[in-house]
């Protein structure tokens, strides 16, 4: 059986261009192609005529590079919604966390979803593991997420690939399947 046969919905999350600013998020960001991969997967859904959601999000701090006024809180162009696709703006770290992402899907019978977007550790993280936790069969794109170096509690660099793999490995078989881009466009 094809993945398709079960109408999984792609859900983007935070394709914004804030995130090219690998300063603001601590430098050092891995897989700078994320965003490419996700426009292939996008493109895949929309040349099935799949339902895509993409969220956004909406800093509250002013000085956010994702505060809606400014530049950074638009959408990649490489993988902005087209009309008639759902979009929705979060201002936590989870997608279904004030919107109505729940209630969208639900309505529409869904019960799978494929995660991509960013940062692996923050937003991809909070909202797979409540889509697992939700009961959605939860695919996550591995190489279409991407984060930043992090600095812990007692001043060390953490990089950015190691927090990659590990956040990932974190959410393995516990709250989702975790596959590359080609391992899904296989099975779709």
């Amino acid at each position: 059986m094809k993945l398709r046969q079960v109408k999984p919905i792609l859900i983007c999350v935070d394709l914004q261009l804030g995130f090219l600013d690998e300063d603001s998020w601590g430098g050092n960001r891995n897989n700078k192609d994320a965003e490419i991969i996700c426009a292939k997967i996008i493109s895949t859904w929309r040349a099935h005529n799949e339902k895509i959601i993409h969220v956004r999000h909406s800093s509250k701090d002013t000085k956010s590079k994702l505060h809606h006024n400014t530049e950074g809180f638009k959408f990649n162009p490489l993988c902005a919604p087209i009309n008639g696709e759902t979009v929705l703006t979060k201002s936590v770290n989870s997608c279904f966390i004030g919107t109505e992402l729940k209630i969208i899907l639900d309505g529409m019978n869904c019960s799978t979803v494929v995660i991509i977007g960013l940062t692996t550790d923050h937003c991809i993280s909070t909202t797979t593991r409540m889509a697992g936790n939700y009961g959605y069969n939860t695919y996550l794109i591995s190489d279409a997420t991407a984060t930043f170096n992090k600095v812990g509690q007692n001043g060390e660099i953490f990089d950015s690939g190691l927090m990659h793999n590990t956040a990932l490995a974190s959410l393995n078989d516990e709250f989702a399947k975790v596959i590359t881009s080609k391992k899904l466009l296989q099975i779709y």
